[in-house]
């Protein structure tokens, strides 16, 4: 099972995420939080695989609780909640972290597809999201000549994995699609980040995305 904490302000969204994040479908939602305040705590006590988690909240927000959360030793991963009105924000949540965003009207399908890919360790971008991910980035991030050239700094076997990773797929996967073990794909992930100058994985793919390494979009 899935152990996730829930974090929204609204307690109707709320329900109906318990709803979709079913143990039928192996998840087990072992609390839910109004704010960041309680997700702390939450976190703190359950030690959830996964937090899924609203942007904008009272006394906390989805961005700073993120901050904090990952400044843990041993932190979970973040899935953000978004809505097209969250566009300011967006990036301000991947600086914090956040390994994953979802809009709050995607089916039940690809809410259970991405709290699966961000608890194994992959991110997700929702399609209709990624684009707006890359304008927060594109606008937010001072303009960099040397960021071209990183890629150069790539082996081919780094950049086979920088794809396979962008298009959401976890350190298991990859190693089965590349033949190699999940300590070598480790290796080579954490080569991606010291070569690209970024700190975790959503920053690699926003990267991958921004310089045409996979395309936006589906498929």
């Amino acid at each position: 099972m899935i152990r996730v904490v829930l974090v929204d302000d609204q307690a109707i969204v709320r329900a109906g995420l318990m709803r979709i994040l079913a143990p039928e479908d192996g998840f087990d939602v072992v609390a839910e939080c109004s704010d960041g305040i309680e997700a702390l705590q939450a976190v703190s006590e359950f030690h959830p695989d996964v937090v899924v988690m609203d942007v904008r909240m009272p006394r906390l927000d989805g961005i700073e609780t993120t901050r904090r959360l990952r400044a843990d030793a041993d932190p979970p991963p973040v899935l953000i909640l978004t809505t097209f009105d969250d566009d300011d924000v967006l990036w301000g949540a991947i600086e914090a972290g956040a390994a994953g965003f979802a809009l709050k009207d995607a089916t039940a399908a690809d809410l259970l597809a991405a709290a699966r890919a961000v608890s194994f360790g992959a991110a997700w971008f929702d399609p209709a999201v990624t684009p707006r991910v890359l304008s927060a980035y594109r606008r937010t991030v001072a303009p960099d000549q040397r960021r071209l050239r990183r890629l150069e700094q790539l082996s081919e076997r780094e950049y086979g994995v920088l794809q396979l990773m962008a298009r959401g797929a976890a350190n298991t996967e990859i190693a089965a699609s590349l033949h190699v073990s999940e300590a070598t794909v480790k290796s080579h992930v954490g080569s991606i980040f010291a070569k690209l100058g970024v700190r975790d994985r959503a920053a690699a793919i926003v990267f991958a995305f921004d310089h045409g390494v996979v395309a936006a979009g589906p498929g």
